[in-house]
């Protein structure tokens, strides 16, 4: 019994022991063992089990994987005296665990170097160039005649630049454009990082917008220029519309004047005919024609109803009833 409670103890020792001896690194893990603060051994960039001295070594570990860092928005006046928030993220990990634990030793610590770091050179390069090439591909080309956005028409190879407009209405040529910018970024920023046990992969800018101080003034300049737009477009969709009244008033006129030709020669050949049919008619009896004449002179000679014609008994009237009796 004695010799149970004696083994126990020993086995408990042993678990801690073996438990405290070994270590396990994870894929997308790499470690370093260190001995009273001085590195002994690593690092230990592939997975599995590794062992180390238990209470006296320990073990830091670091991850080998990309990681993230995303800086504060930040207030940067452009070369052509533009007041800008920029809003910048990276990509970075950790390539020198030993250096990486001796300089900055945590990802906190890090992502804190890496601020200083990349804000400075934000700043530098943001400041150092126009808004245009920090908003702009080198190679886009605006439409021409209207708005940038209308239409893509990319440049030649070996002309791969783009022609805007500032707001005096002077050119402005993008030779840089955002993507070379960020480019110059990181290799300016990739300089200094290595000295931290960092890789610097990649530096993008997320997000470019005007301070509030400007924004309201911006805004009314783009409601300008689209009511600007808005009124050329009536103004050609006017003469339009006149354009095509006026063909619609000629072809009306046309058409009206074709009609009344074609009426009036369809009146005088009826006319015609009906004289002709008349003069066979009445060429047959004069006499009866003269009479027929007089009678229709008597029915439509007073103008009203109770009008009253003085005849003499000599007149031209009187014939046929002298001619009666």
């Amino acid at each position: 019994m004695k010799s149970l409670r004696a083994i126990v103890p020993l086995v408990i020792i042993i678990i801690i022991l073996a438990s405290s001896s070994f270590f396990t690194v994870k894929e997308g893990e790499q470690a370093l063992i260190t001995q009273f603060g001085k590195p002994v051994g690593g690092p230990f960039s592939e997975a599995g089990l590794y062992f180390k001295i238990p209470f006296i070594q320990d073990v830091h570990l670091f991850e080998k994987r990309l990681l993230k860092w995303d800086g504060s928005p930040n207030q940067i006046p452009t070369r052509d005296k533009k007041y800008i928030w920029v809003d910048t993220t990276a990509r970075w990990r950790i390539t020198n665990p030993l250096r990486f634990l001796q300089t900055v030793a945590t990802e906190r610590g890090a992502l804190s170097r890496l601020d200083d770091i990349i804000d400075s050179v934000v700043r530098d390069l943001v400041s150092s160039n126009l808004l245009i090439e920090l908003v702009r591909s080198a190679d886009w080309d605006p439409a021409r005649g209207r708005e940038a956005m209308e239409e893509f028409n990319p440049p030649a190879p070996e002309k791969l630049q783009a022609v805007v407009k500032k707001d005096d209405g002077e050119p402005t040529i993008v030779q840089q454009g955002r993507q070379l910018i960020t480019r110059r970024m990181l290799a300016a920023a990739a300089k200094v990082t290595p000295q931290y046990g960092i890789e610097l992969v990649d530096v993008e800018i997320k997000r470019i917008n005007y301070v509030e101080s400007v924004q309201k003034r911006v805004y009314e300049r783009m409601i300008s220029e689209r009511k600007r737009i808005a009124s050329q477009y009536r103004s050609e969709g006017e003469g339009e519309k006149q354009t095509i009244l006026g063909t619609m008033q000629k072809e009306l006129a046309r058409i009206r004047s074709e009609a009344y030709e074609k009426a009036q020669k369809i009146l005088g050949n009826a006319d015609a005919k009906a004289t002709d049919i008349y003069g066979k008619a009445y060429g047959q009896d004069p006499e009866f024609y003269s009479l027929f004449k007089t009678l229709e002179s008597l029915s439509i000679s007073p103008g009203t109803d109770k009008a009253e014609l003085i005849l003499s008994t000599d007149g031209e009237y009187f014939k046929y009833l002298k001619q009666a009796k």
